[in-house]
């Protein structure tokens, strides 16, 4: 079952390879910066 956030609540942590390959979690950054999210299906990839 699918569940979206609603405006204003906070995301749930996760983490996904950075460029370098080394894991970058969301929580790395909860306190010290402003984070917009945004995905990009196919972005970066052949075809």
């Amino acid at each position: 079952m699918e569940e979206s956030l609603k405006i204003g609540e906070p995301a749930p942590d996760f983490s996904l390879p950075a460029t370098t390959k080394d894991p970058l979690a969301l929580s790395d950054y909860k306190g010290k910066k402003n984070m917009v999210i945004a995905f990009y299906g196919m972005d970066f990839t052949p075809g």
